[in-house]
């Protein structure tokens, strides 16, 4: 069932934080639902303008109905990732998407603030909530790619502010984390002290963390065992501070790279050890079960698990 983010935020703030997925092809889709099933919990399904370019607006949209159908207990939300103001539109009209994000943060604040108020001012008028972003954060992911010495952490005072002039419904905050699978280096983490700053500004809003894959060292390990040549010093963001976030107030967290990773493995790992295969069902099979076991565990990181029951009492009232 697809309900407004607002909802899920109202039901979310500070007690778990919505796993937020993009998804770009049936099995990734099924396997998303599959694994949310199982461990009964809430979540966003997001779609990239990368995404809409690669398997067609209206494929993904059937893909995710028909996931939907096949796991009519799920509750979940849709939203446009990294949106420009063009696609924003055409999302909001096209009364599919619960929320969508307009991503204006490479822009001077006052042109951020313009651009995202003109959405906000749209997608309100339809019932579709707005995630903005202030501040920049580096790496690299589809078409955002940003040297991480341009890298700038939210300022506190100025999000309050943008949120309040804008009217936007989330924000995105950069707190330390980057696109893509080079996020930290050394001891470096999460700056929890920004992400505090922030939320006693303000404290009863929704904050947004991009860029949370964690880039496990066992998969990089794994796929690079099966013929990869990744980075063995990739790092992301330890999920055992999710916890600690979603106390902060961040009721969203977008993870992308874990998942690409997972169907990286799945591949090299089978045609290694099929060298005779060619039929793409198999180890397609795989991976919609290797990635339910990957949301399971986002789940219960995110501390989502085991919400859809009270979730549901929380939407009848």
């Amino acid at each position: 069932m697809i309900v407004t983010t607002k909802q899920l935020f109202m039901h979310a703030h500070r007690k778990y934080a919505l796993g937020a997925y993009n998804v770009n092809n049936m099995e990734q889709a099924i396997g998303l639902f599959l694994g949310n099933n199982l461990a009964k919990a809430p979540f966003i399904v997001q779609i990239s303008r990368g995404a809409r370019s690669y398997a067609g607006v209206k494929m993904l949209e059937n893909i995710i109905r028909a996931a939907s159908d096949m796991f009519p207990e799920n509750i979940f939300g849709v939203h446009l990732d990294h949106g420009d103001e063009e696609t924003c539109y055409e999302c909001i009209e096209s009364g599919f998407y619960s929320s969508v994000m307009i991503d204006a943060s490479h822009e001077p604040f006052e042109e951020n603030v313009k651009i995202t108020k003109r959405v906000v001012k749209k997608a309100h008028e339809n019932g579709v909530s707005v995630e903005a972003e202030l501040g920049l954060l580096g790496g690299v992911e589809e078409h955002i790619e940003i040297d991480e010495k341009h890298a700038m952490l939210t300022d506190p005072k100025e999000a309050s502010e943008f949120v309040s002039m804008t009217g936007c419904d989330s924000l995105a905050v950069a707190i330390g984390t980057s696109h893509g699978a080079y996020k930290f280096t050394g001891g470096q983490g999460l700056h929890f002290d920004r992400i505090k700053a922030i939320q006693e500004l303000l404290p009863e809003y929704p904050l947004v963390m991009h860029g949370s894959s964690s880039v496990p060292k066992s998969e990089v390990d794994r796929i690079n065992n099966a013929g990869g040549n990744l980075d063995e010093s990739a790092r992301g963001v330890d999920d055992k501070e999710f916890s600690r976030a979603v106390s902060l107030g961040v009721s969203k967290v977008n993870i992308d790279t874990d998942g690409r990773l997972v169907w990286t493995r799945v591949h090299r790992e089978y045609f290694r050890d099929h060298p005779e295969g060619y039929d793409f069902r198999k180890p397609g099979k795989i991976l919609i079960d290797e990635y339910a076991k990957f949301i399971q565990d986002k789940s219960n990181k995110l501390m989502s698990s085991n919400m859809i029951d009270n979730l549901k009492e929380f939407l009848e009232k």
